[in-house]
This record gives C-alpha cells, structure tokens and sequence, in this order.
C-alpha cells in the first residue's frame, strides 16, 4: 500500500502567486503565510475544528485584507504530471494508493475540480479525522480504514518532520524531495508489491 502526502509530492502551487497577492493588496512579503500558518490557527482549520471558509476569513481579518487573503487562498494548485504517472503505474501492478494530507474540509472538492479524485482508492484528509500529521493517531486513522498492517505500507511526504507518525506506527517512511527518488525507495522496499 501507498500512501502520500497531497501538497508538495502530488499537488504544487505557482511560485510568486501569494507574494504577487500581497503586493496587489499593499501587504508585507510574509505577511499572509504568517498568518495562516500559526498556531493555533492552522491546527484549528486541518483538524476540522474551523472550516476553511473560517479560516480564510481569519486570515483575511488578521492581515487587515480579506480580499488578499481570499485570492490566495482561492489557488487550487496544479497537478504533478510525473507524480500522476507513477501513481498510474502503482496502481496498474495492483497496489492501492492512498492520500493523507494536513487538510481542510475542502479537499475533496479540491481534487474533483484538479480531475484527480479517481487516481487513488482512498483519500483522508486530517479534517475529517481530527487529528493532524505527524501525530500517530492520524495515521492509525489509515491504518484502520484501510484495514493494511502499517508494515505493508509506504508513506511519503515533502515534510520531514510529518513522518514521525508513520514511523512509530511502523510504516516504511521516504522524505519526497522528487519523483525520482520516491520511484528508487518503491523499487528497494520491495516496489508496487508492497
């Protein structure tokens, strides 16, 4: 079993798009990510205690720019053609993939409008299940839904630091930083058999 990390292995957003927003709107470099980004803010949106419409409009009230902080956040990002095709081919030798992602309550709908919610057999979104990457109880959430022994299971992230979770659970454990590489750590843990 593959399980992935969405934002920044699958899904990638235009570089220069929130400092072109932050620039429109008169507000510092930074200011927008810093915003959306701290605690307990962003703990509160990918554990489902806020929606993402919530979320949007704090951030938006915190910067002094709701319309900033609405453009931004709008960005749907853009699918990974490579990161596709592997998944593709993953699926294609009969080994499920999965999503796990420190998201909102949008996801869903976020992938139907990318046209890639019928690429992988299950997709969690740490909204729904109330308890965000690395902590564990995230990843038992997988685990159980997915009814696989963690030692059957791959997951990767872009974020090193999200990894703790699955490995004190047991997965097998890759630090993105490429298709590349990812493809090499599938072929040496055993490749879509796992």
């Amino acid at each position: 079993m593959f399980v992935s990390d969405l934002d920044g292995v699958i899904r990638h957003f235009a570089e220069g798009h929130r400092d072109a927003c932050e620039d429109r709107h008169g507000l510092e470099r930074g200011t927008l990510r810093a915003a959306a980004f701290a605690s307990p803010l962003i703990d509160n949106v990918v554990t489902g205690h806020i929606t993402r419409a919530e979320w949007t409009l704090e951030v938006g009230r915190l910067v002094g720019s709701p319309l900033a902080a609405s453009e931004w956040l709008a960005a749907r990002g853009e699918a990974d053609a490579e990161m596709l095709a592997l998944i593709d081919e993953i699926r294609a030798a009969g080994c499920r993939v999965a999503v796990l992602t420190n998201g909102t309550d949008t996801v869903p709908a976020e992938l139907a409008e990318l046209g890639i919610t019928d690429r992988f057999d299950a997709v969690f979104s740490t909204s729904e299940i109330g308890f965000a990457k690395p902590d564990v109880r995230a990843f038992q959430h997988v685990v159980d839904e997915l009814g696989v022994a963690p030692e059957r299971m791959l997951f990767t992230d872009d974020s090193l630091t999200k990894l703790a979770g699955a490995t004190e659970l047991g997965m097998t454990v890759h630090h993105f930083k490429g298709v590349a590489g990812l493809r090499q750590a599938l072929m040496e843990t055993g490749g879509l058999n796992l």
